[in-house]
């Protein structure tokens, strides 16, 4: 007579309790997967239904043959682009432009949090918060518009410079200067909409640590080095850890109104190339494989820092 093991039993007993829990908690929250539905109906039909088409960067693309019409050509894009003239331009300038950002973008907002959280004045707060918010929701056309006209050589910021004793430079004509202009003016854009979430951060750290600091004779400052910064640090690492995972994404938007063949040399990265390769040139299966190998790389990026700051601090995203 044959005998059904425990080792059998349990996981199907496991498997049936978490379906079962599953139906019990959408049929009590209803209304919450119903918000929730349009999201990942978003992502399925945005994100993840589009994913197939990366298949083209496998093969001589043509439009009239279709995706699974065209002919393979396996790794023949990827070689192309590793041995092109532009390879480590590209890389080299995508690198450097990511880096810049996390090194003056990602502590800008914290440091702005750390102040407005000591700023007891209520209406300077909110007036300070205010205007540094405004930038992230102007349009970006507009914000390189402003750019460009601030950089001139009859601009505002040459104004200052002369002023000063300088002499005037057209910023966005000098290779030189777009690296710092684009990094400085992401900044100044996002540094407002970046606080929002450390000071949410801030309202979840127990006020009686603070107390606790005080009775120790700790001032501000050591109650912002041991109070308050060890509370914001797991907010702190999961965001670097997503920063770093797409370290390679310089979004081409901003790039390619900003920049001007005089300038490729220092401006021209993976996304503005893949942009004039595949859009421009109609080259698609090339830029796919550009594409696809950028993403391979943020994916590196994003399991490799995962992984080093679950190891080192043990807090991670999973």
């Amino acid at each position: 007579m044959n005998t059904i093991s425990s080792e059998t039993v349990i996981p199907f007993t496991v498997k049936k309790r978490s379906r079962l829990g599953i139906l019990i908690d959408i049929r009590k929250n209803k209304l919450l997967y119903v918000m929730l539905f349009p999201v990942l109906l978003y992502y399925v039909i945005f994100h993840y239904g589009p994913m197939y088409g990366a298949i083209i960067a496998f093969k001589d693309f043509s439009p009239r043959l279709g995706i699974w019409g065209s002919d393979w050509v396996g790794f023949e894009h990827f070689q192309a682009f590793f041995t092109g003239p532009y390879f480590w331009r590209t890389i080299k300038n995508t690198v450097l432009i990511s880096f810049y950002q996390l090194l003056f973008g990602f502590p800008a907002p914290i440091v702005l949090a750390l102040l407005l959280n000591e700023v007891k004045h209520a209406l300077f707060k909110r007036t300070v918060q205010t205007i540094t918010y405004m930038p992230h929701f102007i349009s970006l056309v507009v914000i390189c518009g402003i750019i460009k006209d601030f950089t001139v050589s009859d601009g505002v910021l040459n104004d200052v410079i002369v002023f000063f004793g300088g002499e005037r430079t057209t910023f966005l004509l000098e290779p030189s200067f777009f690296r710092s202009v684009y990094v400085s003016s992401g900044v100044w854009q996002h540094i407002g909409w970046g606080t929002i979430i450390f000071l949410a951060a801030l309202t979840g750290i127990d006020q009686e640590q603070y107390e606790a600091a005080k009775i120790d004779g700790a001032g501000r400052w050591k109650q912002m080095t041991n109070v308050t910064l060890p509370g914001l640090m797991p907010t702190i690492i999961i965001l670097l850890i997503l920063e770093i995972g797409r370290m390679m994404n310089v979004g081409f938007e901003k790039i390619i109104l900003l920049y001007n063949p005089g300038t490729y040399e220092t401006a021209d990265v993976i996304s503005s190339y893949v942009y004039r390769v595949g859009l421009q040139d109609f080259n698609y299966s090339f830029s796919s494989a550009v594409g696809l190998f950028n993403s391979m790389i943020n994916f590196i990026l994003l399991i490799c820092s995962n992984w080093l700051s679950r190891k080192f601090n043990d807090t991670s995203l999973w």
